[in-house]
């Protein structure tokens, strides 16, 4: 694909070093981690090693100036390893450190950012809890004041890097109700009172997803990331990357798809084979192929033929709401039939899995995540036509 002009030679480079690390360190052994349900924890030095923990964070904490498309570029090709789990944990001080970074004291900078940057310790975002996700404004887990501290009670729930990580950056309710009664706290693993426990899930086994349980853990007011009850702010800033680079993952898990799905198809002989085939694992790859007239007018653009494009046009904070709804609804329905026809052709062992079966076993994220992703997916029908025909 040819590259986004807002692309430069730096951001080129570091796919190109993102690219060699996962084909050496995260492709080769990604199934039989999922099977395994973890990673070595030895990755997080090698990533750092690498130069991939440093870019966005402060040179004085290990790490380097960098804007958000190094991130974009970072989870497109992450993704490509078709391991949604190794993405999410491996690079959770992407969402655990910024507050950090942007709010915390200086103490807490120095203790915290040179050791998670450097691979030593593992850093992890808690906010969501079992009676609400994306209700932030509304959760429960309190902290209430006592003299030097804070006593924290409370749980946490689909926590990535639960059970490992040993820096948690944690939203509570320090105030009244709503937005304005929230402050972030870090909290650390071996406090007395807090405890983990592993969740299993559909996919995405090697991450480290797990339910905090905060019984009277007393935190001292100097773990306070930022001020009182100015967590809020700092949390939507959070969310904002995070869905870019969520959004540039999904681009990565789809072009993983692909590539697995025409594999497949070539194998069989191409689309006429398909066509003159009854079977079903033909039939979704086909159907799959046969929905290019959607979005006709984004596909015209060639701007769309690169994926980070696709990133930077949702960026947009003046796009209107109702082409995001729009895009929303038909790359919902698309992602399940894009990992179904990466996947339905090879149901065998999990440790010997192609990428497009782990994608799908963990597509009740990328149904979300691929929200953003039309254009791309209206670009990709073309190539896959025109590859089997």
């Amino acid at each position: 694909m040819k590259a986004h002009p807002a692309l430069t030679e730096e951001h080129e480079a570091f796919r190109e070093t993102m690219r060699r690390f996962v084909a050496r360190e995260i492709a080769p052994h990604a199934a039989a981690w999922d099977e395994a349900g973890e990673f070595p924890r030895e990755m997080y030095r090698k990533a750092a090693q690498a130069g991939l923990f440093a870019p966005g964070f402060p040179e004085e904490y290990g790490g380097v100036p960098a804007d958000l498309l190094m991130h974009v570029v970072l989870a497109e090709e992450i993704a490509l390893a078709g391991s949604g789990g190794v993405h999410a944990s491996l690079f959770s001080h992407q969402i655990g450190c910024p507050p950090i970074a942007a709010a915390g004291s200086e103490a807490l900078k120095r203790r915290v950012l040179p050791a998670v940057l450097a691979g030593d310790k593992i850093s992890a975002l808690a906010i969501t809890e079992p009676g609400g996700g994306s209700d932030v404004a509304n959760l429960r887990t309190s902290a209430r004041k006592q003299a030097d501290e804070y006593v924290v009670n409370g749980e946490k729930t689909f926590i990535t890097s639960g059970m490992r990580a040993d820096f948690y950056t944690v939203a509570v309710r320090t105030g009244g109700p709503g937005a304005a009664g929230i402050s972030l706290l870090l909290i650390e693993r071996d406090r007395p009172g807090f405890t983990r426990a592993l969740l299993k899930k559909m996919g995405w086994w090697c991450s480290d997803t797990a339910s905090l349980h905060f019984d009277d853990v007393r935190v001292p007011v100097s773990n306070l990331i930022g001020e009182d009850n100015a967590g809020f702010r700092s949390l939507m800033r959070n969310f904002n990357a995070e869905r870019l680079s969520i959004a540039a993952g999904a681009v990565g898990f789809a072009q993983a798809c692909l590539d697995d799905a025409l594999a497949w198809a070539r194998s069989i002989g191409g689309l006429p084979a398909m066509r003159a085939r009854a079977d079903a694992n033909a039939s979704v790859l086909f159907d799959w192929i046969a929905r290019t007239p959607w979005v006709e007018n984004l596909a015209a653009d060639p701007a769309t033929r690169s994926n980070t494009s696709v990133c930077l046009r949702f960026a947009d904070p003046d796009l209107v709401e109702g082409e995001h709804a729009a895009a929303r609804r038909l790359s919902q329905r698309m992602v399940g039939l894009l990992a179904e026809a990466g996947a339905a052709h090879d149901i065998g062992p999990y440790r010997t899995a192609p990428p497009g079966l782990r994608i799908w076993c963990g597509s009740t994220v990328e149904r979300a995540d691929l929200a953003l992703l039309t254009p791309w997916l209206d670009w990709a029908y073309a190539e896959a036509r025109a590859a089997l025909t």
